[in-house]
């Protein structure tokens, strides 16, 4: 056990003081908030350019409808002109309506030398279809028709209560829950892709240096491995705990700066409701338990690999389907929270080299109890062998240098005593 503490101290401490590491943890989060934040301000920005929309209406019902906006700019025309085609033409689209749309729905077409926006058609089929409602309204002669039409354009929208275990009712927000579960799905797939990589990294260094040929005339291989695994797993945990501090005390911040602003508290208020509603002991403590058992399960196959092959270029054929099934379940997560008591949820949620991934999505949307036991029951059970048969490869791979090796061999690697 001393041995094992003593790796576990020096992959630890070796990666923590470099300042590669130091400086990735301070800025990781505001690099994550840009790639969000970001673009989806950037998308916002309107372009300064207005695009100049021809409409052809034949039948004169239609043309009024469309307004000015700050993206495009509407002409009448009577007839397609072949200049409309041109390169050179400032016509960007032409919207042509042959006949009555009510009599005849594919009346209506966009001419354009290039792709229609999904803005412009977006405008162009709201604005005739909300014509063609009227219309057709207009035809049952009913009175009042303009007030009618008013009130029933009013939309609603119910809240949504939850019930907690003491039978309180709390404001809930099933957005809010699926992008929480969202999140730490993504850190989990981060996190055990990241650092599990450094694992296999680590352990290949030490085996073309041909250290680990002094270490293991001290310490056993498995020891070996497990220092690593774990010393490289609690560099990850560190990570998330200064991660959270960071969070706690920039929202501290963001309280002290805008706490007196009424819009925005009362723009936050149903969010700061919502998340209160969540259980975030539970969420803590099972996404702490799913990052644990998904990193052992992934890092002790790729300690496998790495002491299994000699180059990096080498891994390929091994770490192929480890990616693609990575990359499975984090779509999965994503599809399931749209479905989060489907088959694709279940199942995936209980299997072990999914189920980090999955259930962290599940669990903000009460995911039932019986299932999440279950879930890390198997997710642990096979971790331990997991371990155990990636310490058997291990052994033999670390001193096995010149040769690629098969699966088939690191299958036989497993039955050597």
């Amino acid at each position: 056990m001393n041995k094992i503490l003593i790796i576990i101290q020096r992959e630890f401490l070796n990666r923590v003081s470099k300042k590669s590491f130091i400086l990735l943890t301070i800025l990781m989060p505001f690099i994550f908030a840009a790639l969000i934040f970001v673009p989806a301000l950037l998308s916002t920005v309107k372009s300064d350019e207005v695009k100049q929309v021809v409409i052809i209406d034949h039948t004169q019902k239609y043309i009024g409808q469309f307004k000015d906006d700050e993206s495009y700019h509407f002409i009448a025309g009577q007839e397609m002109l072949p200049e409309y085609r041109s390169d050179t033409t400032r016509i960007d689209a032409v919207v042509e309506i042959t006949e009555d749309l009510i009599q005849n729905p594919t009346a209506a077409a966009i001419y354009s030398r290039k792709e229609v926006t999904k803005g412009l058609l977006s405008l162009v089929n709201n604005t005739l279809n909300e014509q063609i409602r009227h219309d057709k309204l207009t035809s049952y002669n009913i009175p009042e028709l303009q007030n009618i039409m008013q009130d029933f354009d009013k939309r609603y929208s119910a809240r949504t209560i939850k019930w907690s275990e003491d039978g309180s009712a709390n404001e809930s927000n099933a957005g809010i829950a699926v992008a929480v579960g969202m999140i730490l799905t993504f850190l989990i797939y981060m996190f055990v892709m990241s650092y599990g990589g450094m694992v296999m990294q680590s352990v290949m260094e030490e085996k073309t240096s041909r250290i680990v040929e002094l270490m293991v005339s001290s310490v056993k291989p498995l020891q070996l491995m497990l220092g690593k695994i774990i010393g490289i797993g609690l560099v990850g945990i560190t990570q998330l705990l200064i991660w959270g501090i960071l969070l706690v005390v920039l929202l501290g911040i963001a309280d002290n700066t805008f706490g007196g602003d009424a819009a925005i508290l009362k723009g936050a208020e149903g969010m700061i409701s919502a998340l209160q509603n969540l259980n975030l002991l539970k969420l803590g403590t099972l996404f702490t338990l799913n990052f644990i058992g998904g990193f052992l399960i992934y890092a002790s196959i790729f300690a496998a690999i790495g002491a299994s092959i000699n180059a990096m270029e080498d891994s390929q054929q091994f770490m192929t389907p480890i990616m693609i099934l990575m990359i499975f379940s984090l779509y999965a997560g994503i599809y399931s929270g749209d479905n989060p008591d489907g088959p694709l949820a279940f199942w995936c949620s209980l299997i072990p080299f999914t189920s980090p991934i999955v259930m962290m999505v599940r669990v903000p949307l009460d995911a039932p109890t019986w299932q999440i036991i279950l879930s890390l029951c198997l997710l642990y059970a096979s971790a331990l062998a997991l371990i155990w048969i990636s310490g058997k490869i291990y052994r033999v791979g670390i001193l096995m240098y010149g040769k690629k090796p098969t699966l088939k061999e690191m299958i036989k690697w497993i039955s050597y005593k």
